[in-house]
């Protein structure tokens, strides 16, 4: 029985073609790539132009609304190293912008709200 990710590499041969992800790359040695780990947002400033490559059309279009890197790397049926090679690109032509993931606030200390819960119970 086939899993769902081979066949879907079977259903489209540009998944499985390594050659075809050396030249959506670009740059062999990836020491220009940017600092970019899964949980980093990225967020499309502009609106695809001709001159950028399809998949990266397609990640200004998803990127409207912020999206991390590991949803845009599944969405795209993408190993990370080639999202990011991708992304790089973006980023350099001021096309994207990557953010820091959005921290959850910590909760303040429960001494403090009972003193506060008890202080307008006063009032």
């Amino acid at each position: 029985m086939n899993s769902p990710r081979r066949e879907r590499r079977e259903a489209d041969p540009a998944l499985s073609d390594p050659e075809r992800l050396y030249v959506i790359t670009g740059d062999p040695d990836g020491s220009e790539r940017a600092q970019l780990d899964l949980v980093t947002m990225i967020v499309a400033q502009a609106q695809p132009t001709p001159t950028v490559q399809p998949e990266q059309a397609v990640i200004l279009r998803l990127c409207q609304a912020p999206l991390s890197v590991a949803e845009i790397s599944a969405y795209l049926g993408l190993p990370f190293s080639v999202v990011t090679s991708l992304l790089t690109e973006l980023l350099a032509a001021g096309l994207i912008e990557s953010r820091a993931p959005i921290v959850r606030a910590t909760l303040p200390d429960r001494s403090l709200l009972e003193a506060v819960m008890h202080g307008l119970q006063k009032l």
